[in-house]
Parts: structure tokens; sequence; C-alpha cells
């Protein structure tokens, strides 16, 4: 059953972290808000959530909160939902984002997403899911990614969450997931959060509501994640999303604003690749230019008015924006951007 459209269910993107990890891109971008194919990691979350039929959402914002903002506002308009902000002049923490927009939350249950990561889920049966359970929270969870060091969050066989990250009082056989970054929420949870001042809703809040044995459900699924915290995550999503190994990506999908050019090269208005050598995939945006004698792909995206100049070879990589690359340059598994060049190391 989905979610109709005179659901009041609500939804949030928590928008404020720092994004350390990702510098010197998150100089530049707030990491919600950094391009994956040239456009906002944040449009991903926002179609999420509208297909799940939330109609209005929230986000706090941080770091570069001006830029997140617009981008979001932005966003909310190409999708047709109203928006609402929290800035917070010192950073809140999870919990403590949810909190700060509480007001707009806290008449009905509400998805809450976090804004690093890339997670094309159908959201629309969870929300009813949760609705019907009873639980004060929902989260959801997926086998552990390989190589993975996430903090896990245990749950039982029937469900029902015992234990996150060691935190919380267990009980019996538990088997060890990771967390996606989703969650579906009562307003209930609120009322196991500090008054003010920043709080983990993991680490903090759900262990309050485990210790008064009080039900948090788990909803298991296996689907594409990826967290962009690292230039090497950054990368590699890009690669996934322009090989086509993420699910559907529906109305947010890069490919519905560029001309597709043979099987596996896609340009958007003004990129000029004429002359040069394009193994596919590649990916050219806005007033790119490519010069005849350089080779670019396969798996390749060059980013708005980026130049790569003649004798330079690119695999594997992204160019984004405005960044102009030497005759001489060779780059494999790189992410470049103006003089920075990021390895997968």
């Amino acid at each position: 059953m989905r979610v109709g459209r005179e659901s009041r269910v609500r939804g949030m993107i928590l928008c404020a972290g720092l994004g350390t990890r990702l510098r010197p891109l998150t100089e530049r971008w707030p990491k919600a808000a950094i391009p994956v194919l040239g456009q906002p990691l944040f449009r991903f979350g926002v179609a999420a959530l509208k297909r799940a039929g939330v109609s209005a959402m929230g986000i706090n914002s941080h770091h570069l909160a001006e830029a997140m903002e617009a981008v979001a506002s932005a966003e909310c308009a190409r999708a047709g939902l109203g928006l609402e902000v929290s800035r917070e002049p010192i950073i809140q923490g999870t919990a403590g984002g949810i909190r700060g927009m509480r007001r707009f939350l806290q008449d009905d249950h509400f998805l809450v997403l976090n804004g690093d990561v890339l997670f094309p889920l159908d959201l629309g049966d969870l929300v009813q899911a949760h609705r019907q359970s009873g639980a004060l929270a929902t989260m959801v969870l997926m086998p552990m990614p390989a190589g993975g060091r996430y903090g896990s969050v245990e749950a039982d066989d029937s469900g029902r969450v015992r234990r996150i990250a060691g935190r919380g009082p267990g009980a019996g056989s538990l088997r060890p997931w990771h967390f996606t970054g989703v969650h579906v929420m009562s307003p209930a949870v609120f009322d196991f959060m500090a008054g003010s001042g920043p709080e983990d809703i993991n680490a903090e809040v759900y262990p309050r509501i485990l210790e008064r044995g009080l039900p948090i459900r788990a909803e298991i699924v296996r689907s594409y994640w990826s967290d962009l915290g690292t230039p090497a995550q950054y990368l590699q999503t890009q690669l996934d999303v322009l090989a086509r190994r993420t699910p559907e990506l529906g109305d947010a999908s890069p490919f519905h604003t560029a001309e597709r050019k043979g099987l596996d090269r896609w340009l958007r208005a003004g990129a000029k690749i004429d002359g040069a050598e394009v193994p596919g995939p590649a990916f050219f945006d806005e007033d790119c230019t490519v010069e005849p004698g350089a080779v670019v792909g396969p798996d390749v995206y060059v980013g708005p008015r980026a130049r790569v100049r003649s004798g330079a070879r690119i695999r594997s990589s992204v160019v984004l924006e405005d960044t102009e690359i030497s005759s001489g340059e060779d780059l494999t598994q790189t992410v470049a951007w103006s003089g920075h060049r990021l390895g997968r190391a």
C-alpha cells in the first residue's frame, strides 16, 4: 500500500555535516549538495521522499549553509515539494538536527534520510509497515558492506532492534546489520531527546528507548547503497551511476537531462567532443570541451566548462566543473577538481 498524497507524512534530509573526509571538495560544496554526474546528491533524496508521498520536507544546515539552502530550495521547487530550513549556528548532531525541526515534523510519523548517501530505495511501503508495527522508530538495515567498519545494529529474529553499536540491553540471539541512514519515526521519539545541545540519534536517543523496553523495528533490505564519505567512495559512486550499476533512479536520473550519442555516450548542451577518442561509457556536461587528440574513457565524467587538452588521457575518473586537464596528464581512478587530483588512496 502506498502513502497517499493526502498523507501528512513529512520528511527530513540531514544536511549539516562538515564532510571533513571529503575535503577539499567540501570546501566548495556541502556534502549533501556535491555533484553526482553534474547534479546534486540531494536530488536523489528528494526523489525518494516524493515517491513516498511526502509533500513537504525539511533540512538542517550548518557547513556552507547558504549554498546548501540554495540547492535545497531549487531541488524542492523542481520536485514540487515545500521546504522548511533549520540553520544551526553550532552543529547539533543527528538527534539535535531532528529536534530542531520538531514543530514541522511532530504531527505524524515522519521519514529521516542521511544527506550523504546514495540509496535509491522505494520508501512508500516502509512508511505503511512502520505505521502498522506500533514501533517508535523503524531503522532500515542491510547486510554489512564488504570491508565496512560501521557500528552494527543488532536485531533479533522477530525484526526488533536490541542493540546499536554496542549500546542497549541486547537479548538472546542477535544478528548484526548495517544502518543505511534511513529511519521512520513516531513523534514519541522526541520525548527521548535532550532539551538542547548536540546529540546523536543512534548513540544516545535510541539506546534510551531500548533501555525502556520500547520497540524499534528493523526493516531489512538488500539494495545498492553508497556512502560518499571519501574521495574514493565519491568516485566509485559516480562510476556506478555512469555504468548503470544502481537501481532505476527515476526522475532523479542524470541521463534524463542529457542527449545520448551512440550506445554509451551522453552529452548535455554545449558539450564539444568532436575529434576526441571516446570509448564509453562517458558523460559530458554543459559547455565542456574535449580537444581532438584526447582520449577520454571508458568510465569518465567531464563536468561543466571543463577542458581536456589534446594528448590527455583519462580513464575511470571524474573531472569536475571548470577544471583543465593538460596535454601531459594521464589520469586513472582520479577525481580532478581545479588543481587537485584525488586518487583512491
